[in-house]
């Protein structure tokens, strides 16, 4: 006799239909708990057995904290439905490794990386990156090195900006991974703060077909893109919310009040509306045609269904 159990798992599904990500909720935080798919729900466990329901197909990234157990079961129903899961240290200030739910797409690729090696179009890319960032054209004739040392400049006067006005002591950013306990409650928040922001870009990076470690700006690092795209909105929406939290004179739990606080403004910029239409305006910069995708190439991981009429209806 088959056991329940086996019959379940043989069973037909209907065929998962994922949620775009702009209309997905930006990340989730889970610690200490068991993850697996129970009654094909993904839930965590935690010591007393208490299970709490995640929605991960309406999440565009779930942050593995210590203390977490994943099951076969739930990774590979986080991939079917294009849900980055994330392995993370301690408040996400370290990255152990990562998902690819659809990864990157050959077309895609190759038109990031001829972008990427060709140094006059990579200067092009940079140029809007800086351009988006900083809401004004960066300076005629600038390398991407020149344009690096302009934009760290700028950098740090706007952290001096935002410490002053949320009255923080600021002495420069300057932690340690290794012995987080050992940094400034600023320096924390905004690890913290980035921590959500690159979990949320690389979820992004991924779902439209590219690939994380072929930077512009930044070189050399498994998520150079990540630190790409997410530097153009780092200023406008995680930056200020560390800085507010560390202003708050709380000393308990800062981190989970940035996570709170990032959760909050990017819902309100609506950032994951803008993530992958961004991407595609950056790399366009470059002035060159995209490769035609092969007729057996993969689809997006999560493709935009077609609507029943024109752009002004609603599917």
């Amino acid at each position: 006799m088959r056991r329940f159990a086996d019959v379940a798992m043989t069973a037909p599904l209907p065929p998962l239909k994922p949620i775009p990500i702009k209309e997905r909720l930006s990340v989730v935080f889970i610690e200490k708990g068991e993850i697996d798919v129970l009654d094909g729900a993904f839930v965590v466990v935690d010591a007393t057995g208490v299970r709490t329901h995640v929605p991960v197909g309406g999440v565009a990234c779930v942050m593995l904290e210590p203390g977490t157990r994943v099951s076969h079961r739930a990774a590979a129903l986080a991939a079917r439905v294009g849900t980055l899961l994330v392995w993370v240290g301690e408040a996400g200030v370290r990255l152990y490794s990562s998902g690819q739910p659809g990864g990157a797409r050959a077309d895609r690729l190759l038109y990031q990386a001829r972008l990427a090696l060709d140094d006059a179009l990579r200067l092009k890319v940079v140029r809007k990156m800086y351009a988006l960032r900083f809401g004004e054209e960066p300076p005629a004739r600038r390398s991407v090195e020149q344009l690096r040392g302009i934009e760290g400049a700028r950098v740090r006067r706007t952290y001096q900006i935002l410490a002053k006005q949320f009255g923080v002591t600021w002495k420069g950013r300057d932690y340690d991974a290794q012995a987080w306990d050992t940094s400034d409650i600023p320096n924390r928040c905004l690890s913290a703060a980035t921590a959500c922001l690159y979990g949320v870009t690389e979820a992004a990076v991924l779902a439209a077909g590219y690939a994380p470690a072929v930077g512009f700006i930044h070189t050399g690092k498994p998520l150079s893109f990540v630190y790409d795209i997410a530097d153009v909105y780092k200023f406008e929406t995680v930056v200020p919310v560390a800085f507010k939290v560390a202003g708050s004179g709380t000393t308990a739990n800062v981190e989970r009040a940035v996570r709170l606080g990032c959760r909050d403004v990017f819902r309100q910029t609506r950032l994951l509306d803008r993530i992958i239409p961004d991407i595609e305006v950056i790399l366009a910069a470059g002035e060159i045609e995209r490769p035609p995708s092969p007729a057996e190439a993969v689809e997006p991981a999560i493709p935009n269904a077609d609507g029943i009429g024109d752009a002004g209806h609603r599917s």
